[in-house]
């Protein structure tokens, strides 16, 4: 079957805010340890099949054991892996729409059938309708985006608790790769469901898009049918050095994301004084809906300012969406003075 890939435009502007890439870069000091780590490897040699210190070096920063870590490039591919393994042909997944179309995507690759739930009008997942789903279907796999792209939205720590034992012995996957930005984790479940995965990413608040890891906190049953269903020596040596280098800078980390928290408040309240209908966010994104205009007219009239930002409208439910990545304050006030054009220019 022909399927169309998972895709974001990527154009030459001046401010580009649709990939919910960290605005700023890591720190001089990190690049220069990553030149040293480039220069010290055997690069003649296969890497580590285990990533055993990175996985050692994340396992002691979530307070849990290196059987309990799985890493990979990029989260995506961790949840390529988990479906490779606990989905496919005669399986089933259970998603939660509006929320990341990879999910379905993947899915679908592995040759499991999709079963959609609808979020409410809050984009939250409703437990009487998510329990109803779970107990008909079975979903070998339940994804849980928290917080939740395309919309921001955090979902309760209760729920998900709930939602993973009632998805046992199913697997319940809760999509953390904007974590950081939000104020409580799932991980701090992880002691109480052994069926409970969480995915994380250093592509976000880590600034490290461009490096491509990712990784899985689990039970040690889940990672270990994490690490059967992955290619050997899926994670280069760099990669995994690079890693655990950022490990030793998370001050740096902390700042940034401090940083983007602050700036995301001030773009939230700006926007509240145009014509858009926004939500709240827990993430690095706010997702905004024009008042007046469409969609996609906006979001042509922002890029012919040389401001690009994510269409979401194709997303269920969100008709004439749009989501901007919360940027420097440059680039924020850049963003906004176009949306201000765009949204007061002629009809």
């Amino acid at each position: 079957m022909d399927r169309p890939g998972y895709h974001s435009p990527q154009v030459d502007v001046a401010v580009r805010l649709n990939t919910n890439e960290s605005p700023e870069g890591p720190s001089a000091e990190y690049r220069a340890e990553l030149s040293r780590i480039a220069g010290g490897l055997e690069l003649n040699r296969y890497p580590d099949r285990r990533a055993s210190l990175l996985r050692r070096g994340i396992a002691a920063r979530h307070g849990l054991s290196e059987e309990n870590v799985f890493c990979a490039n990029g989260s995506n591919e961790v949840l390529m892996c988990l479906l490779l393994f606990f989905g496919g042909a005669g399986r089933k997944a259970l998603v939660f729409e509006p929320t990341y179309a990879l999910h379905r995507h993947i899915a679908e690759l592995s040759g499991t059938e999709v079963v959609l739930g609808k979020r409410d009008e809050r984009f939250a997942i409703e437990p009487g309708p998510a329990a109803e789903l779970v107990a008909r279907h079975r979903p070998a796999v339940v994804f849980a985006c928290s917080p939740n792209n395309p919309t921001g939205n955090l979902e309760r720590l209760e729920l998900l608790g709930d939602l993973a034992a009632a998805a046992a012995p199913g697997l319940l996957v809760i999509d953390e790769a904007y974590g950081q930005f939000s104020p409580e984790s799932a991980t701090s479940l992880l002691g109480e469901h052994e069926n409970l995965a969480v995915v994380r990413t250093f592509s976000k608040s880590w600034a490290l898009a461009g490096l491509r890891l990712g990784y899985l906190l689990s039970s040690s049953e889940v990672v270990a049918g994490c690490e059967r269903s992955s290619l050997p020596y899926h994670l280069g040596s760099f990669t995994q050095a690079a890693g655990l280098a950022a490990l030793a800078h998370e001050e740096e980390m902390t700042a940034r994301t401090s940083r983007l928290l602050q700036e995301r408040e001030r773009l939230a309240r700006r926007l509240e004084a145009l014509a858009v209908e926004t939500w709240p966010s827990s993430a690095n994104f706010i997702l905004f809906r024009p008042r007046s205009r469409g969609g996609h007219e906006v979001w042509e009239g922002l890029l012919s300012r040389s401001v690009l930002v994510r269409e979401v409208s194709s997303f269920p439910r969100l008709e004439d969406c749009l989501r901007v990545t919360v940027g420097t304050r440059e680039e924020n006030d850049a963003f906004l003075e176009a949306l201000a054009q765009v949204l007061e220019g002629p009809r």
